[in-house]
């Protein structure tokens, strides 16, 4: 089993079973991920993908599973990267924050302002949706962190850090900390 498999199988499942558009944004061959896509499921001796034809048209039951892992790893794979371009990095990076319209709005103007000057080497970018566009942002891995005024219960892929009213409060440097009620 090799990353390169675990790409293309996701990348199927994002297009719809479009192997043509996942090869395209890939920047390989369509019979190259075919190809491997079925050396994969040979070598798990699962049928990821039940087929008509030549074509793919549906994600069998334990398909949905092994898709649903893949992508995962590949989240984490990812993860690992980003941990070896911080500390290599320093004090640089990047930052993304989801948040809904409110949030963005009205609570994070200044602490964005702060942490800008604080971290001038981090880019920081801020995507706003509605809180089930963020919690499902966050899973994808598309940012880095969620944050909302709604309870986001029926994602247990994420981790919730309830925040009181008295949360943010001065430290005798004069920034402010978020305190968090675990």
């Amino acid at each position: 089993m090799k990353l390169q498999q675990l790409r293309y199988l996701v990348e199927v499942g994002r297009c719809g079973l479009n192997v043509s558009e996942a090869a395209e944004l890939l920047c390989t061959s369509q019979p190259g991920v075919s190809k491997q896509i079925k050396l994969l499921e040979d070598e798990l001796k699962v049928v990821v993908f039940e087929r008509s034809g030549k074509r793919l048209s549906a994600v069998t039951e334990p398909g949905k599973r092994v898709l649903e892992i893949a992508d995962r790893i590949l989240r984490d794979v990812d993860n690992i990267k980003r941990v070896g371009e911080e500390f290599a990095g320093g004090d640089s990076g990047s930052l993304v924050i989801a948040t809904t319209h409110t949030q963005a709005r009205y609570a994070l103007p200044s602490v964005v302002i702060r942490f800008i000057e604080r971290h001038p080497k981090v880019r920081l970018s801020m995507h706003q949706g509605s809180p089930t566009q963020i919690a499902e942002w966050t899973i994808k891995g598309e940012a880095d962190i969620a944050i909302a005024t709604e309870a986001l219960d029926q994602y247990p892929q994420l981790v919730m850090l309830p925040v009181t009213s008295g949360a943010l409060r001065d430290r005798s440097d004069g920034h402010p900390i978020l305190g968090q009620k675990l």
